[in-house]
């Protein structure tokens, strides 16, 4: 067997092997807060078959990085990229809530115009946070004695109070940003999609409140509406949640001010068709 075969052959064995034991780890640990009697013996061989696990999982990558592999893609080819965009898409859903205490924004630099999108949302994210917590207080009483249900549930309520708060932490830090070239639109955490603006045919301002799904088609809306419609020459790639291609040739977003973004907009188009093009060098002598 080649040496690229086998590599690829371990990695499969391994990913198979975590497959098969974490979700086993899942479930014995629920099985234990939920008072069931777990047999001491097999307690040992879960947590060892858990520490193996992790062993195996270390000496491939270090095996991966000496062959000249960098760490993205040694992490990648030992994790799938489905669960790398999750795992990446709760990260960036908590730094959100950093940035947003610190009042900064993500993905804007010097010369860039963001135009902000998270303020028709916020009320309903607001509510949905405060109906968590008190989903977390009336637990935290019910439970009070069951002492290991009761952290774990309480665990659980306020991650989903953070998750929340994130969403729109994320919205908030990670506004719409026309740069030089580029107009990047963006949907909370998980849509960071940049546009060429030669690739942009035409753009209006158009409220709309209800959005069908359709082929090559992508609404980003923000409290269920969208204001500006963006129709390319091409389509571009707007990949789905956990990595799968999806090609739009209309995207539709919504901004607080969206006519100050449809005339910065324009404005950007109009300097980038008429801009002289590059001088040509003196042909080639014979």
């Amino acid at each position: 067997m080649r040496p690229e075969s086998a590599r690829h052959a371990g990695t499969r064995l391994l990913r198979a092997v975590a497959y098969a034991v974490l979700p086993a780890e899942v479930v014995l640990a629920v099985a234990l807060v939920a008072g069931v009697r777990i047999p001491p013996a097999v307690l040992v061989a879960a947590e060892t078959a858990v520490l193996l696990l992790m062993a195996a999982e270390a000496a491939a990558y270090l095996r991966l990085r000496r062959r000249g592999l960098s760490r993205r893609e040694a992490i990648g080819e030992l994790v799938p990229g489905p669960v790398l965009r999750l795992i990446g898409h709760e990260l960036r859903l908590m730094a959100s809530l950093g940035l947003w205490v610190a009042r900064r924004r993500h993905g804007v630099r010097a010369g860039d115009r963001p135009f902000p999108h998270a303020r028709d949302q916020a009320a309903l994210m607001y509510g949905f946070a405060f109906v968590c917590l008190v989903e977390t207080v009336g637990m935290s009483y019910l439970l009070a004695d069951a002492p290991v249900a009761h952290a774990v549930v309480l665990v659980l309520d306020v991650y989903t109070v953070l998750f929340v708060l994130g969403l729109h932490a994320a919205s908030v830090t990670r506004p719409h940003v026309l740069a030089p070239g580029v107009l990047r639109l963006r949907q909370a955490a998980h849509v960071d999609l940049h546009i060429p603006l030669e690739r942009i045919a035409a753009v209006r301002h158009e409220l709309l409140f209800t959005h069908e799904r359709a082929e090559g088609e992508l609404n980003l809306a923000v409290g269920s509406q969208t204001s500006l419609t963006i129709e390319l020459t091409e389509p571009i790639d707007a990949p789905r949640l956990l990595g799968a291609p999806r090609p739009v040739r209309t995207v539709r977003a919504h901004a607080d001010d969206p006519r100050a973004l449809l005339r910065e907009l324009r404005h950007a188009l109009t300097r980038a068709r008429t801009a002289p093009s590059p001088a040509q060098g003196p042909p080639a002598s014979a």
